[in-house]
C-alpha cells in the first residue's frame, strides 16, 4: 500500500489532469445512468399504447421522438466525456512515467561506483523500461479507473436498491464470492509479476552482455551457446507470463459467470413480478440495463487488480533504486573548489571494495604541481584504485586525501571532478560525432578548442583525412575507430577540460610505439603546471 501511496503522490504533482479526469468520469457516469431511464420510459410508453392506455398516438409519437432525441444527445455527451477522460488519463500516465523515468535516470547518475559494481546493467534497463511502463498502466487503469469503478458500482447499487430491493439482493448474492476471489487473486498476481520482472531483467542482462561482447562470441564460435542461454531465459519469462495471464483470465471468467448467473436469477424473479403486476415491463428493462452497466465494474475489477499487483511489484523495484543511498555523499557544507594549485596528498590511505580484501593499505603519496608521479605495479595491485579515490568515485576506508591541504570531502563533487582530468584505460565513446565526443563535459567548447586538443593528442591528422572530419560519426562505443584512435580521442577529451590535476591510467596501452612516442612528446607541454599521475604496468 505504501508503494501505491508514493505513486499517487507523484501523480498529484499533475493534479490538474488528475482532477479533470475525475470530473469527466463523474459526469460520464451521471450521463450513462440516464440512458436506462430513457429506455424504460420508452418501453412503458409502448406497452401503454399497445394496451390502449394512450388515446392519442400522435402524443405517443412525439414523446418517443423526444426520448429518442434525448438518448442520442446523452450518447453524444457521453462520447465526448469518454474522450476527455481518456485524453486526461493517458496524458497523466505519460507525465507520471516521464517523471519517474527521469528520476530513475538522474538517481543512477548520482549513485557511486560502489552501487553500479553490484548491479547488472540489464536489470537496471528492465527497471527503466518494463517497470516504468507498469506504473504508467497503473496510473491509467488503476489510479483513475479504480475510483470510477467504485463510484459507478455504488451509484448503480443505490439506484437498483431504490427501484427494487428484492431484485437487488438477488443480484448481489454472488458479491461475497467475487470479493473473496479478488483478494486471493491480487496476492498471487503480485508475487507472479515480481517474478516476471526479475526474469525479464535477467533476460535483458543476457542480451546486453551479448551485444557488448559480440566480438568475443564470434571469436569463440559461441553463437549456439548464446542462443540456447537466451532461449532458456526467454522461456522462463514466457512461463511466468503464461501463469499470470492464465490466472487473470480465469478470474475474468469467474467474474463473468457470477454476473451471468445473477442475471438469470433476475430474469426469473423479475419476470414473475411483472406477471403478478408488481413491476412494469419498462421497470424490469430499466433494472436489467442498470444491472448490465454493473458488468463494467465487475469486468474492470480483474484488470484493475492486475494493474495494482504489477504496480506494487514494479514500484517496489523502482523505489529500491530511488531510495538507494550512495556511499559517496556530498556534505551539505561542501564548498566549490575553484581551480586548484595542484598539491595532492594521500595520507595513510586504506581502501577495500565492499565484501573484498583491502585493495590499498596505509598509502602515502605527495604530488606537486608541475610534477609527474608515476605509479607502477602488476595488474590487480591497486593502481587504478588510486585513480578512483582522487575524484571520489569511491571514498577511502581510512585516512584522507587532500588537495591544497584540504580534504577532498570538503568540496562539491562537481567542482572536484572538474579539477581532475582522467584518461582511462578502458575508453568509452558515445554514439555521436568526433567533435561531440572530444567536447564531452565542456559545453562551450568551440571547434578551434577541439582541434587544438586533438593536435596535442596526435589525432588531428587522422580526423582531417576523414570525409566528414570532426563531424564523422564514431558509432556505438566508438566502433568505427581503432583502439589507438579511441585512446587518443580520450586523451584529447581530458586535455580540453584543462584540469590542474591529470591522471593517465595506462593511457597509451593501445597505441603503437611510434604513436606512443609522439603522444609522450606532446604531453610534455600539456603536463606543465599540472599535477600529473601516470598509472602503468611497465616503464615507458
Amino acid at each position: 500500500m505504501q508503494i501505491l501511496v508514493r505513486i499517487t503522490k507523484i501523480a498529484w504533482q499533475f493534479r490538474s489532469r488528475l482532477i479533470l479526469a475525475y470530473l469527466t468520469f463523474f459526469a460520464a457516469v451521471g450521463v450513462s445512468l440516464l440512458i436506462p431511464q430513457i429506455f424504460g420510459e420508452a418501453i412503458d410508453l409502448l406497452v401503454d399504447v399497445d394496451k390502449g392506455g394512450v388515446t392519442g398516438k400522435s402524443v405517443a409519437n412525439s414523446t418517443l421522438l423526444f426520448l429518442a432525441t434525448a438518448l442520442l444527445g446523452a450518447s453524444l455527451v457521453r462520447g465526448f466525456l469518454d474522450f476527455a477522460r481518456t485524453y486526461c488519463t493517458d496524458s497523466l500516465s505519460q507525465k507520471v512515467s516521464y517523471d519517474i523515468r527521469n528520476r530513475f535516470y538522474d538517481k543512477l547518475q548520482h549513485l557511486s561506483f560502489a552501487y553500479h559494481d553490484k548491479e547488472h546493467t540489464g536489470e537496471l534497463m528492465s527497471k527503466a523500461t518494463a517497470d516504468v511502463e507498469a506504473i504508467r498502466r497503473f496510473v491509467n487503469m488503476g489510479l483513475v479507473r479504480a475510483l470510477e469503478v467504485v463510484v459507478r458500482a455504488i451509484a448503480l447499487v443505490a439506484i437498483l436498491s431504490f427501484m427494487n430491493w428484492e431484485l437487488t439482493l438477488i443480484s448481489l448474492v454472488f458479491v461475497p464470492f467475487i470479493v473473496i476471489r479478488s483478494t486471493m487473486v491480487m496476492g498471487r498476481l503480485r508475487a507472479m509479476w515480481l517474478r516476471v520482472q526479475v526474469r525479464m531483467g535477467e533476460a535483458v542482462t543476457i542480451l546486453q552482455e551479448n551485444l557488448v561482447g559480440i566480438h568475443v562470441v564470434k571469436a569463440f564460435a559461441s553463437e549456439e551457446y548464446e542462443k540456447e542461454k537466451f532461449a532458456k531465459k526467454a522461456q522462463e519469462v514466457r512461463e511466468e507470463y503464461y501463469q499470470s495471464e492464465r490466472l487473470q483470465g480465469t478470474n475474468s471468467a469467474w467474474m463473468t459467470f457470477f454476473f451471468t448467473a445473477g442475471l438469470g436469477l433476475i430474469i426469473w424473479y423479475g419476470g414473475w413480478e411483472v406477471i403478478r403486476g408488481d413491476l412494469t415491463a419498462g421497470g424490469l428493462a430499466k433494472f436489467i440495463l442498470y444491472l448490465n452497466q454493473l458488468t463494467f465494474p465487475i469486468r474492470m475489477s480483474s484488470f484493475i487488480i492486475n494493474s495494482f499487483s504489477r504496480a506494487i511489484s514494479s514500484g517496489g523495484r523502482l523505489f529500491e533504486v530511488l531510495d538507494a543511498e550512495s556511499p559517496v555523499i556530498e556534505r551539505p557544507s561542501a564548498k566549490v573548489l575553484e581551480r586548484a594549485e595542484g598539491l595532492v596528498e594521500f595520507e595513510d590511505v586504506s581502501f577495500a571494495y565492499e565484501g573484498r580484501m583491502p585493495a590499498l593499505q596505509h598509502i602515502n603519496i605527495t604530488a606537486k604541481s608541475d610534477q609527474i608521479t608515476a605509479i607502477l605495479g602488476a595488474p590487480g595491485s591497486g593502481k587504478s584504485t588510486i585513480v578512483n579515490l582522487l575524484p571520489r568515485f569511491y571514498d577511502v576506508s581510512e585516512g584522507s586525501i587532500t588537495i591544497d591541504g584540504k580534504d577532498i570531502r570538503e568540496f562539491t563533487l562537481d567542482s572536484l571532478r572538474h579539477n581532475v582530468g582522467i584518461v582511462q584505460q578502458d575508453v568509452f565513446l558515445f554514439s555521436a560525432n568526433i567533435h561531440d565526443n572530444i567536447a564531452y563535459g565542456v559545453k562551450n567548447a568551440t571547434r578551434e578548442d577541439v582541434i587544438r586538443a586533438a593536435k596535442v593528442a596526435q589525432l588531428h591528422d587522422h580526423i582531417a583525412s576523414l570525409a566528414d572530419g570532426y563531424d564523422t560519426w564514431v558509432g556505438e562505443r566508438g566502433s568505427t575507430l581503432s583502439g589507438g584512435q579511441r585512446q587518443r580521442l580520450s586523451i584529447a577529451r581530458s586535455i580540453l577540460i584543462d584540469p590542474p590535476v591529470l591522471i593517465l591510467d595506462d593511457s597509451t596501452s593501445s597505441v603503437d610505439v611510434q604513436t606512443e612516442r609522439m603522444i609522450h612528446q606532446a604531453m610534455i607541454n600539456v603536463m606543465k603546471n599540472r599535477t600529473t599521475f601516470v598509472i602503468a604496468h611497465r616503464l615507458s
